[in-house]
């Protein structure tokens, strides 16, 4: 099937193929039909409502599906149908800002195509487990898209005799259609964004990597930080290991790591959080040490999340939103029986620079023009700078870098800009962005 059916997907519509679906060591509905002495076709109207079916009858073959243990096949009666109507969709940590959008993108396009959807939550590697058993086993769903969940051989071996559909998103899988970003690449855009800006002692908050009763393979943290080390090295600068603090995730832990930091003899100028979530927790930091950012000390973060403008954050903006739609959409077009090429879907990664991240002891640059990232360490200096000097509180008593957030924008802009962060995810659509002149990206 060519690139061009799939990227026409879902304005086509795709006829549906009747198939048999059978997992290996279940009743069938042929086993129920011949326990019970009936034909099939007997058995299968039972199970959509028993109509034109005697009742005694009816009596009998279901007490046969009960002593046989027989589970209908969802899928195969969907395809049967000639509709698909479910969709399971196992993501990590539902609360977490990055899952919400990642769904949100999701969910808008399932909605659209008529798809009803289940979200499995999992925390830990024995709910990850549970939900995966269920989804292969006992067809719950037609499909299935599996958010930043490191899959086994053993898990993707049972998609395959289940004959469950399967795409992954923000994770990668062997043989399936898979929507994710490099990484690395983020994490050598984050570091020569800070690089470019003159800084020089760079340090890194992210996430520990040891192999934890709750640990569900998360390797985004691992390869950015693989990113850091890889640009400094370009830079000819020696990693200082003391720079590198790694924990559990969350804005708490990594306000933690960040005050380690801010506590050394020598501390850095910068610091660039694996994630937003994690950056909160260095400007947190930062706040309780007086390191006025970006005066004393510039932050960076990863993924763009809601709050990341809101705070003035400079990240590396991922496409969070747009992630979930593309695996979904790439699911549907499994559904329809279109081929996905390529199986590899990179999206594309920008630095976002906002006021949390200037040159060394200069304040951040204000809205009026757009800086690039890598612009050479001096940089332009940009007309709303401000010449208080560095560290110093905004109106109000803030973090100087909150002191311009919304400032060049109408009341009604910054009334939609803060409600946004307070959507329903059913509410959140692919591609819709408030205006955010103060975000400069390159």
């Amino acid at each position: 099937m060519s690139q061009s059916r799939l990227e026409s997907f879902p304005k086509r519509a795709i006829p549906f193929r009747e198939v048999a679906v059978r997992t290996p060591d279940r009743p069938t509905i042929a086993d129920v039909a011949a326990a019970a002495g009936v034909g099939v076709g007997t058995v299968s109207r039972v199970l959509n409502g028993g109509v034109n079916v005697r009742e005694s009858t009816q009596r009998n073959v279901q007490e046969v599906i009960e002593r046989l243990g027989y589970r209908p096949s969802h899928l195969a009666a969907a395809l049967s149908r000639g509709t698909a109507r479910t969709v399971a969709i196992l993501v990590p940590h539902l609360t977490r800002p990055s899952t919400v959008a990642r769904l949100a993108g999701a969910l808008a396009v399932l909605d659209e195509q008529g798809y009803d959807t289940i979200v499995c939550n999992v925390d830990t590697p024995q709910q990850r487990d549970h939900h995966l058993a269920a989804l292969t086993a006992r067809h719950r769903a037609d499909g299935v898209i599996v958010v930043s969940v490191h899959l086994a051989r053993q898990h993707l071996a049972a998609f395959s005799r289940g004959g469950v559909p399967l795409v992954t998103v923000d994770a990668t899988a062997v043989g399936v259609p898979q929507t994710i970003i490099d990484d690395v690449a983020g994490g050598r855009l984050a570091t020569s964004h800070l690089l470019g800006l003159g800084h020089r002692r760079i340090g890194f908050v992210g996430d520990s990597t040891g192999r934890g009763e709750h640990d569900l393979g998360f390797g985004s943290s691992r390869r950015r930080l693989r990113g850091y080390r890889q640009e400094l090295a370009a830079a000819g600068i020696d990693l200082d290991p003391e720079l590198v603090r790694l924990g559990p995730h969350g804005p708490a832990v990594a306000a933690e790591l960040a005050d380690q930091l801010l506590r050394l003899p020598d501390p850095p100028t910068a610091i660039f959080a694996a994630s937003d979530t994690q950056a909160i927790g260095v400007l947190s930091a930062a706040e309780r040490r007086g390191f006025g950012v970006p005066g004393r000390l510039s932050v960076v973060g990863f993924d763009d999340i809601e709050s990341a403008a809101l705070l003035n954050l400079s990240t590396v903006r991922q496409p969070l939103e747009r992630s979930g739609a593309e695996g979904a959409r790439r699911l549907c077009a499994l559904l329809h029986g279109i081929t996905v090429r390529p199986l590899r879907q990179l999206l594309p990664l920008r630095i976002v620079r906002r006021s949390s991240s200037a040159r060394p002891g200069l304040p951040a640059p204000g809205p009026a023009g757009p800086g690039l990232a890598g612009s050479g360490p001096a940089g332009p200096r940009l007309a709303g700078s401000g010449p208080a000097g560095p560290g110093l509180a905004g109106p109000g008593g803030g973090p100087a870098h909150l002191a311009a957030a919304g400032a060049d924008r109408t009341p009604d802009e910054r009334g939609r800009s803060t409600s946004r962060a307070f959507r329903r995810v059913s509410e959140i659509r692919p591609g819709r962005r408030d205006a955010r002149r103060m975000d400069w990206v390159a």
